[in-house]
């Protein structure tokens, strides 16, 4: 198999993502994720940039990683210094990484503006910053920074700052797109030429700017690239990074690359789950292969086809990569479209099973009052096992009572405070507590989640991460039936749950109750 190698970049470039922000801890934690799914080279920082990098890298370099080689990154000397005089030179050496990723200007436009320095005194810079850390015992990445574009305004300088990294004693030279505005065929094509002029490693690092990153990376590593750079799950500096959760299973299931194991590789939907929960940021369902939407089967044909000879509608196999089908659910679903999902509850059912006819006149039932299954798989399995007899309840709600309040703090702007009362029972045990939100439902969650915590400790570990309330009948004004759609999670996984109601709280209630119940279904 062709073999190539992988560094992540989430936590240097990842973190210029608008948004994206990762403590000290989580930082570890990812390292940690990404060394057990086999990544070769992990980016953590720009020690002389971020004070909180230097410290990180100081604890990263220790750590006990068994795949992953920890990355400083940083940039060339300053202009006119010498490279033992130049504080971020300093600074990469200090953090103890042994292996550096070093970024120098490739395109003239910018050593002319940027730097302000000519084109013979950026070489000059990249030269003596390489060779000097190399000397130094490091092991040295160079990124041409801006490379492609620097190659279509200049060519034979855009090489010549690849041909001098080379002699200064860099291993890899890697090209990079930038600001993310190449197609594929260009990067094949100018990939192609830096492979003919310098005989170390190419590297790639692509951004999305044309929503091609991903594409280009392949067209690159099919051009003689051999080190990809990107994020893991595409997060970074304006319209993101390469995402290594789309390319590494396009090269090893698609192309033949030895990347990872085949265990290893049944783990990155897990990680990519992991890292955005850590950056705050929803995973998007329709991430390729790791996305929640990515093997959904909607259509009642698609349904009955991959029902029948997965391959119809699938390109790989969702436990490739560690993912799962759905079927999402909706109104239109016949009992072809259902039937799949159920078949995941109870594998004895069949299209003429009076459970499935049941099941699909219930479904249509609920949908009619204001339910939507599509987006609420959990709900829907929980009605699914209700009806088949195999839920158990394991806690009713007796009472609940919510104060809402808004009080002015000054001029225009008011703080709103809910309070919320809530009496469970579990078996013949009962638990009344009270909690403080931002909001009915905040305050309501907040409450009964402390309740239920006193019989299930391990509830500690979710949380609601999206709330959404959509009017069903407008026709019907302040009385019209409103559905709450609510998505959780446990660190790990995540689902969703819906309620509806022509009470906005009650239809919260049931979305809570489910989403809970559905967290402690194997209890």
């Amino acid at each position: 198999m062709k073999k190539t190698e992988i560094l992540d970049s989430t936590l240097r470039d990842g973190t210029q993502g608008e948004g994206i922000s990762f403590s000290a801890g989580d930082k570890l934690m990812i390292i940690n994720v990404l060394d057990k799914i086999g990544i070769d080279y992990i980016e953590a920082g720009n020690p002389y940039s971020n004070p909180s990098d230097m410290e990180l890298l100081k604890r990263a370099v220790k750590e006990p990683l068994v795949t992953s080689k920890i990355c400083a990154f940083g940039s060339t000397v300053r202009k006119d210094t010498d490279p033992k005089d130049d504080e971020g030179i300093a600074a990469l050496l200090e953090c103890g990484a042994k292996y550096i990723v070093i970024f120098g200007k490739a395109w003239d436009l910018h050593v002319d503006c940027i730097l302000g320095t000519t084109l013979e005194n950026n070489l000059k810079m990249i030269r003596d910053s390489i060779s000097y850390l190399c000397s130094k015992g490091r092991t040295v990445f160079f990124d041409a920074e801006h490379f492609f574009d620097g190659y279509k305004a200049n060519p034979a300088y855009a090489l010549d700052v690849l041909k001098t990294a080379e002699k200064a004693g860099a291993s890899t030279v890697v090209l990079c797109d930038t600001n993310g505005g190449c197609f594929p065929d260009e990067i094949s094509k100018i990939t192609k030429e830096a492979r003919k002029a310098v005989k170390i490693p190419l590297g790639i690092h692509c951004h999305n700017d044309t929503g091609c990153a991903a594409a280009n990376t392949i067209a690159a590593v099919k051009a003689g690239a051999v080190q990809v750079q990107g994020t893991f799950t595409g997060i970074g500096e304006r319209c993101g990074n390469a995402a290594l959760s789309t390319v590494i299973p396009d090269l090893q299931l698609k192309l033949g690359y030895n990347i990872l194991t085949e265990e290893r590789l049944a783990q990155i939907t897990v990680a990519g789950k992991y890292i955005s929960e850590m950056a705050n940021v929803r995973l998007p369902a329709d991430m390729p292969y790791i996305g929640s939407s990515a093997f959904a089967h909607k259509g009642g044909m698609h349904a009955d086809g991959v029902a029948k000879n997965s391959r119809t509608f699938e390109h790989v196999d969702p436990a490739l990569v560690g993912n799962k089908r759905n079927f999402p659910i909706s109104e239109m679903s016949g009992r072809s479209s259902v039937l799949p999902r159920l078949r995941q509850i109870d594998g004895t059912l069949t299209k003429s099973s009076a459970e499935t006819i049941a099941i699909t006149e219930k479904l249509k039932e609920l949908e009619s009052e204001g339910f939507q299954f599509e987006a609420a798989s959990a709900s829907f399995e929980l009605m699914v096992m209700k009806e088949l007899g195999k839920f158990t309840e394991h806690f009713k709600i007796d009472h609940y009572r919510i104060i809402s309040s808004m009080d002015e703090i000054g001029g225009s702007a008011y703080t709103e405070k809910a309070n919320a009362l809530v009496k469970v029972r579990v078996g013949d045990k009962s638990e009344i507590t009270a909690d403080e939100g931002e909001g009915p439902v905040n305050a309501l969650d907040k409450a009964l989640r402390k309740a239920l915590e006193v019989f299930y400790p391990q509830i500690r570990k979710m949380h609601l991460i999206d709330f959404k309330v959509r009017v069903v009948a407008s026709n019907d004004s302040t009385a019209a039936i409103t559905r709450v759609l609510i998505e959780s999670t446990d660190g790990t996984n995540t689902w969703t749950t819906v309620g509806a109601s022509r009470d906005i709280i009650n239809a919260s209630v049931l979305a809570l109750t489910d989403s809970l119940e559905y967290m402690l279904r194997d209890v």
